[in-house]
């Protein structure tokens, strides 16, 4: 049986959809019941990244120490990981984490600008963490581009290299030609992130191991922005008729999600009009709440909203241009 390696990025990614307000002792609840599940790798903190508790991106509830501090206490095997994106978080966000038994992180750029993460995969590495090389917006570049990009992460001295479907933009066929081409191009192992816009997450998924991947991403419930990420429970039980070996125990995911998910959750996570339109538009994923907020604002559609941001090929960071189009949006509405 080929063994997959499972990241859950609950404590991450799920912050999205819970506006970032998870408490320290929630975390540290979900996190005993994912180690106990036999989860390999927690990503845990702010839904963007170390750093990214701010008003640009959303306050969080606590500190991203406050955070670490009540994780790294219940872990027994499961591996402890952050999400670091350059301009968001700092190498000084980086040295607090490893403080409290960091193992893992992952670099995050944008799919064209791996270049702009080198000298916070130099400092990882040379503090010997593992360091993950994290393509975001994958959908956004050819295959020879992410290739290309790929390559500077692989130069830099990365562990690992993620594809990554941040909008959930992408039909399966579209992951294989990425995974496959990166692996042709690199020495190092491949992973993917999904979003679950246009409901593909899971086959995404199993279509990047099918192509080579040999770690993959999922949240409890599917937890995560726009749509949520592929539901770790389905994923694994899926992974598992598929003959794959990922040593977690899914009925152990499916009750933390009853017990645990279920009750803190704002909103089910489901497909909505919105989040369709993200994966339609190629919009990044955590657009969705700043977007719906803006349209009731100034009286707008919130789908037309990022159907626009993804017109215009917009990036996560690029935050203050929802406001802008709504704006926009709302002169020609009235004009009519």
């Amino acid at each position: 049986m080929k063994s997959i390696r499972i990241f859950d990025t609950t404590l991450r990614d799920g912050m999205h959809a819970v506006s970032h307000q998870m408490t320290p002792e929630q975390m540290a609840t979900i996190a005993a019941r994912l180690d106990a599940a036999g989860v390999d790798t927690i990503e845990v903190g702010h839904g963007d990244g170390i750093g990214g508790s701010s008003m640009q991106y959303g306050f969080a509830r606590a500190t991203d120490e406050e955070y670490f501090k009540a994780v790294s206490k219940v872990l027994k095997k499961t591996k402890f990981a952050v999400l670091l994106i350059p301009g968001i978080g700092t190498v000084e966000d980086l040295e607090v984490a490893m403080q409290y038994g960091l193992n893992t992180v992952r670099v995050a750029t944008h799919v064209t600008e791996a270049d702009t993460g080198e000298q916070h995969i130099k400092f990882a590495k040379q503090n010997g963490l593992e360091t993950i090389g994290f393509l975001m917006m994958s959908h956004m570049a050819t295959p020879e581009k992410v290739v290309e990009q790929a390559k500077k992460f692989e130069s830099y001295g990365v562990d690992r290299i993620n594809i990554t479907d941040s909008a959930g933009a992408m039909l399966p066929v579209e992951i294989k030609i990425r995974i496959e081409s990166v692996l042709d191009a690199v020495s190092v192992p491949v992973g993917f992130h999904a979003h679950n816009n246009l409901g593909l997450a899971i086959g995404n998924t199993l279509a990047a191991i099918e192509a080579g991947a040999t770690s993959v991403d999922g949240t409890v419930r599917g937890l995560g922005a726009g749509a949520g990420n592929a539901q770790l429970e389905v994923l694994t039980a899926a992974m598992s008729k598929a003959g794959y070996e990922t040593g977690v125990d899914f009925y152990k995911l499916m009750d933390l999600g009853k017990d645990i998910i279920d009750n803190i959750m704002d909103r089910p996570q489901i497909i909505s009009n919105d989040a369709l339109a993200i994966g339609y538009a190629g919009a990044y994923g955590s657009f969705m709440l700043h977007s719906r907020r803006a349209a009731e604002k100034f009286g707008v559609d919130a789908r037309d909203i990022l159907l626009e941001l993804g017109r215009r090929k917009t990036v996560g960071g690029q935050e203050d241009l929802i406001i802008d189009v709504a704006i926009e949006l709302a002169k020609k509405k009235a004009a009519l």
